[in-house]
């Protein structure tokens, strides 16, 4: 007879039965389900990413030395978390594994906030990267047009240091070499003219 899933804790062969529209987490030992991004989440993980990989993944106006890449499977411990973008210092991931996971905790984690994620996001994520080491998280709020960096001060707690409010231009931390316009993460924002 098949073990129910309801009565064990859930496993990677899990992650691998749910449908294509559906991101899933394993946080906990449970399976952690939620819809692809919505047009607005969408919009602001990708502009982000695109703002944030010349400068420090590929050293174009800026100090280089990181890998920069959206929806990553980190593999933590027993939790497997999907953050919206994640970013790796080279010195401590010097080439990509060959899995189509990763095992090497992020030095920096982004999580765009939506009304369907923000509980565990969290609630549920933030504790965990804590715990796992990640230096540095931002939490990206569309609704609210809000960037907010956070520093892992001890493996259990999270310090603001730094914030942008709607079409602010800041610098903050670990990418504080390089002013971003944060304006442009917001989805009704038009681009500047070239």
């Amino acid at each position: 007879m098949a073990e129910e899933t309801a009565n064990r804790p859930a496993r990677y062969a899990d992650l691998h039965d749910l449908p294509e529209n559906v991101v899933g987490e394993i946080i906990g030992g449970e399976l952690v389900t939620h819809p692809r991004p919505a047009p607005r989440h969408a919009r602001s993980a990708s502009t982000l990413g695109a703002l944030v990989t010349p400068p420090f993944d590929l050293g174009s106006g800026g100090p280089g030395g990181w890998i920069i890449l959206d929806e990553p499977e980190l593999h933590l411990g027993e939790d497997i978390l999907v953050p919206d973008l994640a970013g790796w210092r080279r010195e401590r991931m010097a080439e990509l594994p060959g899995t189509t996971w990763f095992e090497v905790v992020p030095d920096w984690v982004c999580e765009v906030i939506s009304p369907g994620t923000a509980r565990t996001d969290r609630l549920l994520k933030l504790p965990r990267y804590a715990r796992y080491g990640v230096a540095h998280c931002w939490l990206v709020d569309p609704g609210t047009r809000t960037v907010e960096a956070l520093a892992n001060q001890d493996g259990e707690h999270w310090t603001i240091v730094g914030t942008a409010v709607e079409a602010d231009e800041a610098a903050l931390p670990p990418f504080d070499a390089v002013a971003l316009d944060f304006g442009l993460l917001w989805a009704d924002v038009e681009p500047p003219e070239v």
